[in-house]
This record gives C-alpha cells, sequence and structure tokens, in this order.
C-alpha cells in the first residue's frame, strides 16, 4: 500500500468496524484482522517515510501507529487503547465508542493476554500459526519485539571465507513530549492511559517532591484503579551517585520491573539522570516516562537520553544513551519550588537562546526576572506572563530537542546545548554550586572567549552577560582564579569527547554557534583574568545569587557525598 493512501485505508476500516468488548466477536471480524496486518506494516519510524506521515497523521496518532507496528505483541489492553487514541485522532465521531469499549476490555480478565493468542483462540488458528511462523524471519519486530518504542536493523558484509566480517547496525527510538498542566488532576488522562493497560506502575519519585506531590500521585492512581509501587528516593547532587543507582536496580529487581512495563519518574534533574540510568542497565533497556517537576529536569535533563550520574569527584561520568519514552513538563508543579531553583534552572533556558534560537533570547531580555518571581507564571493571575511562560518553555524545549535528537549517541561533538558545560563540569562539584550557576559562569567565560576570538560583536557579548546578570545567575565565581582545575577539567572533556575540545560558543550573531578547538593554558589564563576584570562592572561583581547548594536547603556536594567500592579501590590503588 501506498502510504498516502494509508490514513484514508484506516480511517475506512474504523468505520467498517463495529468495536465490541466481546473479544470473539472482534477477532473474528475481517475488517478488525485487516486493520491489524496494516498497522504491522506501517513503518512509522522511517525517517525517509517522516514527511510523508506527518502531512498524514498528528503526532499523537504517529505515537500510536509507531506502537501498534508490534500489534501481535501487544496485550488486549493495550492494543485497545492504542486504537482509541488513533481514532480519537482520525475518526473523532468514534470517539465516545472506542472509550467505552476500550474501558470494558480494560476490566476484562483477559485485558493483558497478547492479540496473537486471541487470534489463534477466537479467529482461524491455522492462519494465526502460519502468519507467527513467518513474522519470525520476515517481521521479528512485528511478534516477539523488546520493546515497541525501539527498532533495529543491520548489514552484515564478510569475504569469501568469512575470515573477515563487518557489521553496520542501525537503531530507532521513539519519544514523546508534552508540555502539560495539570498531570495529577483526576480528569488528566496521559498517565491513567499509559498505565492503564498494564494494570500497574512503578513509580520511582524524588523525597522533596513526595513531600508535597506524594498524596496526589498515590490518589490519582487509586482513582484510575491502578497498583502503584511507590519508591521515594532522596535526590540531592550528592545522592547522584552509582550506589544510588545500584539501589534503584535493586529495587526494579524486587518488584520484578518488565522489560516493556514503563517505569515512572517524578522530580527533577538528579532523579531524571540516575532513574534514567537505572533503567538503561535494568534489562539493558528498560522503558520509562518522566514527569519533570523543576526547570532543569522539564526543558534539559528530562528529555535527554544522556542518563548519568557523579564518579571521582566529576559530574557525570559513569552514563549511558536513554531517551524516555515520554516526557511531561507540567508547570503547576514549579509553585513549590524555591527561587533558587528555578534561578538556577533558567541557566539552561539561556543556554539554548544564545546558541540556537534569538527570538527565545529577545523574550529573556524582555521579560527578565519577572519569569522567576513568578515561576514561570504559574504563580500569577497575570494572563501575559503566564503566557509568556509557556512561550519560553515551548521554544527552550524546542531548541533542545532539535540540538539533541539529530545526535542521539552523540557520535559527534558539534552539540550547541553544550554550551556552558565544557569547563564547568571540573568546578562544579569541588566548588559546592548549583549546576545552572556552574554553567552560567562557564556561559559567560565563553562569550568572553567567542568575544577576543572575533566570534561575537561587543555589543551581543554584553547582551549575553547582561541576561545571565539579570536572572541573578553567576559571572563570576572565585574557584575561576584557579586556572589549572579549568584546565585539567578542559583535558577531561577533550577527552570524553573523542579527542576535541569542540567548546560550543555563540559565533556570528546571538542565535548561531560555532566550535572552539584549541585553547593552550597561557589563553585560558589571560581570558580569565580578563574576564574577571569584566564581571566587576556587573551587579554583585558578577557573583550570583543564591549561588550554592548549601544557600537554597541541599547538602554541599563539595564536603558531602558517597563513594562507590570501586572508587575506593582505585582512589587507594
Amino acid at each position: 500500500m501506498r502510504n498516502t493512501a494509508l490514513k484514508e485505508e484506516i480511517v475506512s476500516l474504523l468505520r467498517q468496524i463495529e468495536p465490541q468488548s466481546d473479544f470473539d466477536l472482534m477477532m473474528k471480524d475481517r475488517n478488525f484482522q485487516s486493520l491489524l496486518e496494516i498497522f504491522r506494516h506501517v513503518d512509522a519510524f522511517s525517517l525517509t517515510l517522516k514527511e510523508d506521515l506527518s502531512e498524514q497523521f498528528s503526532n499523537r496518532a504517529l505515537n500510536a501507529l509507531r506502537q501498534l507496528r508490534s500489534v501481535y505483541a501487544l496485550t488486549a489492553g493495550r492494543l485497545f487503547s492504542l486504537v482509541q487514541q488513533l481514532a480519537e485522532e482520525i475518526t473523532p465521531e468514534q470517539h465516545t465508542l472506542w472509550q467505552q469499549v476500550t474501558q470494558k476490555v480494560l476490566a476484562h480478565k483477559e485485558r493483558k493476554i497478547k492479540v496473537a493468542r486471541l487470534l489463534a483462540q477466537y479467529s482461524d488458528p491455522e492462519y494465526v500459526s502460519n502468519l507467527l511462523l513467518r513474522l519470525e524471519t520476515e517481521d521479528a519486530h512485528g511478534i516477539y519485539p523488546t520493546s515497541p518504542y525501539r527498532t533495529s536493523a543491520g548489514t552484515v558484509n564478510s569475504n569469501a571465507d568469512s575470515s573477515h566480517i563487518e557489521a553496520v547496525m542501525t537503531t530507532s527510538t521513539m519519544t514523546e513530549i508534552q508540555i502539560t498542566e495539570g498531570v495529577l488532576e483526576k480528569e488528566h488522562p496521559v498517565l491513567r492511559n499509559m498505565y492503564q493497560p498494564f494494570g500497574r506502575c512503578v513509580c520511582v519519585i524524588d523525597a522533596n517532591v513526595h513531600q508535597h506531590y506524594g498524596d496526589q500521585v498515590i490518589s490519582y492512581f487509586k482513582n484510575s484503579q491502578i497498583e502503584l509501587k511507590m519508591l521515594v528516593y532522596r535526590a540531592m547532587e550528592v545522592d547522584k551517585s552509582i550506589h544510588m543507582v545500584e539501589r534503584l536496580l535493586a529495587d526494579f529487581k524486587r518488584l520484578g520491573v518488565s522489560r516493556q512495563e514503563p517505569v515512572l519518574i517524578i522530580g527533577g534533574g538528579v532523579i531524571t539522570d540516575i532513574g534514567g540510568l537505572a533503567c538503561a542497565l535494568y534489562h539493558r533497556n528498560t522503558p520509562y516516562v518522566m514527569l519533570a517537576t523543576s526547570i532543569v529536569s522539564g526543558i534539559d535533563a528530562g528529555p535527554s537520553p544522556r542518563t548519568c550520574c557523579d564518579g571521582f569527584g566529576f559530574k557525570n561520568l559513569f552514563g549511558a544513551y536513554h531517551a524516555p519514552i515520554l516526557t511531561l513538563t507540567d508547570r503547576t508543579f514549579f509553585k513549590t519550588l524555591r527561587t533558587g531553583w528555578i534561578r538556577h534552572g533558567v541557566a539552561e533556558i539561556i543556554k539554548m537562546a544564545v546558541v540556537k534560537d534569538a527570538k527565545l533570547f529577545r523574550l529573556l531580555e524582555e521579560t527578565g526576572i519577572e519569569l522567576v518571581t513568578s515561576k514561570f507564571g504559574a504563580d500569577t493571575s497575570d494572563l501575559a506572563l503566564r503566557d509568556t511562560g509557556n512561550q519560553v518553555l515551548y521554544r527552550a524545549m524546542r531548541s533542545y530537542v532539535e540540538a539533541e535528537y539529530s545526535n542521539l549517541y552523540e557520535t559527534h561533538q558539534c552539540r550547541p546545548h553544550a554550551y556552558g558545560h565544557t569547563w564547568s563540569p571540573g568546578y562544579e562539584i569541588p566548588s559546592g554550586m548549583l549546576h545552572g550557576h556552574a554553567i552560567s559562569c562557564g556561559m559567560g567565560f565563553g562569550a568572553q572567549l567567542s568575544y577576543l576570538q572575533g566570534w561575537i560583536s561587543r555589543e551581543d557579548r554584553d547582551r549575553i552577560l547582561q541576561v545571565i546578570s539579570d536572572f541573578e545567575l553567576s559571572l563570576w565565581h572565585p574557584i575561576l582564579e584557579n586556572a589549572d582545575l579549568l584546565y585539567q577539567a578542559q583535558i577531561k572533556i577533550t577527552e570524553k569527547r573523542g579527542g576535541n575540545l569542540a567548546a560550543p560558543l555563540p559565533k556570528g550573531r546571538i542565535g548561531e554557534c560555532g566550535y572552539l578547538n584549541e585553547l593552550s593554558l597561557e589563553e585560558l589564563e589571560t581570558t580569565l583574568v580578563s574576564y574577571k576584570i569584566l564581571c566587576e562592572t556587573y551587579p554583585r561583581m558578577g557573583l550570583g545569587v543564591e549561588t550554592h547548594c548549601r544557600e537554597v536547603g541541599l547538602e554541599d556536594p563539595s564536603t558531602v557525598g558517597h563513594t562507590s567500592d570501586l572508587e575506593r579501590q582505585l582512589i587507594e590503588a
């Protein structure tokens, strides 16, 4: 079937099917069987078909089609939930009918039985047996997928006697991002639709978030009649260790988390990083849903495929590439955040504005500190400010995702979203700084470097530094006087980046990016001297407000931390 006729064919079949909660009637319906086969043949992961499919289907419909590709391996509950989602988008007149049928299916005792088995039981067993046998070699993803959120392919070549073999492998990963509000309100369907087919939800939640919202989480899943297994973890920067990841893995094993069961992670940047890493390690690929409750997790760490933990006193030394299948950024959670946590999260937005989105940068200039004091409009009745807060979040997320997902496995280092993150991993932990303040120092220093390279004008450099200062973020910190510390960080980041410094800096104008690949110790020292003098002309001599973890109620990572047995052994050696 040509993809241009795909939507028309699916719509036609959906309208011919009379949804039934009795499995025998549905499985015997020839139109329903034809629909299942169409689902299996839709390659919604294909980048070459992306434009064609995007013209026919909404993002939500495409999300359903990607999962329906493994239709015979889905449980009945998951199948009907996804068909309902698809029908709501392309045959809205059937919305209520499919919704009613899906709710009956989810309450049925056979909701956890796989579609292939139901077909064999209620339809033609010989046809089903032959189909499944054929799919084992023709389309393994269609019948025995490890996860409906990933596909892979590869080619193998060898010489005549196969003494030398080469292989090229590719992987396609599905993820979805929603910026929404009121996720934990009883009427909000997104988490209910995700977890009802599984019958339960394993939830990893930040202890601080649990204190404020734990009862709402429990109430939401209770109202949705979904069993909830809640794992509460303290998640400060000092807890971001391999030891914490080990604890999570032990809990996943104790609860018997399956390889197709998405773990729900609720919290900020730290729980995002360590929870995602634990999911990457468990079964080598366990899906997870990220419900972001902070700015950092909402537009940066949450949707990021880079999961990690700290090690040997260095930021994010251990990690894996493992994107969430769904990221939910809910501004209503910002109401209970301390001002210092909001402020340091803004640094990640400034980062994207400087090197990727000039319009976003102008929005930040025009709005200023009100974004922080109003908590991105979540804590104000000013409709204009609320709208601006949303626009900032939307543009920041879009810029970040465009940069991150086009280079999912970090196979090259032209990564604009690493602006401010070149030297900061070396001084963030020993200084005890919040992450946002550490990278804002790196961004300011990077703007000065770019100016001295002749890459940006003095005016653009000053605009960048002014925005950082206006949001009360740090331009300077005394630890930056230790040029040797920064140079050692530069050496380590060069090793991490495949032998290239590839420091992203604004180049040409605000909203555009270039990469500095060489910087000697002497040049680093000279630039730091000029940068310090420049910072002294700004309010507070360039110092930030509530710069350190201890100033916002967090433990100081420079003095407190967990050391794993492996780290202790290597340090002693």
